[in-house]
């Protein structure tokens, strides 16, 4: 699956638009990163629990989005994007989301 965040692919053109595609994640953080995320805020620097967390939720949202397009009979995603919000005061919603297409090589 080719996957980018243009309107084209290189060497490629788009000869079908399946549609709109997702994948979706919530995350929930654990009190005891919540507790390390405190004490490292106090003395500032990379929170590296919740940095492995939110790729993760990243990487799995992508997984997703490409389930979703391979079931559309996509074999590429056009102007892929990610988009986060937050879901109560320790969830993390992230989705990945593009336009699923067939592309051939000009």
């Amino acid at each position: 699956m080719i996957i980018v965040t243009t309107e084209k692919i290189a060497n490629h053109k788009v000869t079908e638009v399946k549609g709109p595609v997702f994948g979706l994640t919530v995350r929930a953080r654990g009190i005891g990163k919540d507790i390390v995320a405190s004490l490292k805020g106090l003395v500032g620097g990379e929170i590296n629990q919740y940095t492995e967390m939110l790729e993760d939720a990243r990487k799995q949202a992508i997984d997703r989005m490409v389930e979703n397009a391979r079931a559309m009979g996509a074999n590429a995603i056009i102007m892929m994007r990610f988009d986060s919000g937050e879901i109560g005061q320790n969830m993390s919603e992230i989705v990945a989301y593009g336009t699923a297409v067939i592309v051939e090589e000009e």
